[in-house]
């Protein structure tokens, strides 16, 4: 490493606050896209990064949709997982005391087809060390009744209010672009009293096979990701922050370090690296040691005084 470049990586401020939620740097990886760690502890120092989002757990074990259950897309890749994984309480016992030794924020995303679901989960994860913040997936295109919280603003602000008073960790909702007005459900995420919003999840897309007269998925309709999709999130990042002043994670089509730019000028101050992980497990890392020099161009000296500078042409 050369001194120029020891100089500008020591100088420049790469913490960020999700509300109540502080971190050492704005780089994560998205929950479903990372497995549970283990997968690449050999490809990525896991300490490094900003914070780690396991695949979304729920109360029971999940089965998950009939295969296939990925396919890909011209700049993208759909996916109709369902939510897939052993419930909770084998996330307690199996995967949680492994997240313990990592030196990075773990951030567990949970999904459930009621409240009273999600306040169970959120309710016993409060019981549990070593857990930094509790991400909400409201917005799963990919289950019955996934999206319903995330697409109607007052059952979104009544669900996430019971939530908070169930639970004192960091609460961060996770919103579906596939709404009328991503403000709209942006400020009633705001008011149920989350820390923070995330944005977005996939879009719901679908993909056939003409010959055979099928789609191309078992469960037919599934989630839209990768690049196709990163101007729909950067655009709903923008209006958004516009709209609430809670703190931002951008997620949707970053792959590069420009893209993590992109978006932290728009308003996110942080960002969740997806199905880039899938065919790059190292990006987020490479994403990392180049976000010094970056901000330095950019002439600013922290990640906090780039966040929503962007400014429209004149």
């Amino acid at each position: 490493m050369t001194v120029e470049k020891l100089t500008t990586e020591t100088s420049i401020d790469l913490r960020v606050d999700l509300g109540r939620l502080s971190l050492k740097n704005p780089i994560l990886v998205a929950s479903g896209t990372f497995g549970y760690a283990r997968e690449m502890a050999e490809l990525v120092d896991l300490s490094r990064l900003g914070g780690l989002l396991p695949k979304t757990i729920t109360q029971l074990p999940r089965l998950g949709n009939a295969p296939p259950r990925t396919v890909e897309t011209t700049g993208g890749m759909l996916n109709s997982i369902g939510l897939d994984n052993d419930g909770i309480e084998h996330f307690i016992a199996h995967h949680l005391p492994y997240f313990r030794e990592i030196e990075s924020a773990l951030i567990v995303s949970i999904a459930g087809r009621t409240p009273d679901d999600f306040v169970g989960l959120a309710s016993r994860l409060a019981e549990c060390d070593g857990i930094a913040a509790i991400e909400l997936n409201v917005s799963c295109p990919n289950v019955s009744g996934g999206v319903d919280f995330g697409t109607d603003p007052a059952l979104c602000e009544q669900l996430l209010q019971q939530i908070r008073a169930a639970c004192p960790l960091p609460l961060i909702a996770k919103l579906t672009p596939n709404v009328t007005s991503i403000s709209t459900m942006a400020k009633a995420a705001e008011q149920g009293g989350v820390d923070a919003i995330a944005l977005i999840n996939t879009c719901l897309g679908m993909a056939v096979d003409w010959r055979r007269r099928k789609t191309r998925l078992g469960n037919g309709m599934g989630g839209l990701s990768g690049p196709a999709i990163k101007p729909i999130a950067i655009r709903a990042v923008y209006q958004a922050s516009r709209a609430v002043s809670v703190p931002l994670v951008g997620i949707g089509g970053i792959a590069t370090l420009d893209d993590v730019m992109e978006f932290l000028v728009a308003g996110a101050s942080a960002v969740q690296i997806g199905t880039a992980n899938f065919y790059d497990p190292t990006v987020s890392t490479r994403i990392l040691d180049g976000l010094p020099e970056a901000l330095d161009e950019a002439k600013v000296a922290s990640v906090k005084e780039l966040v929503g500078t962007l400014q429209f042409p004149s």
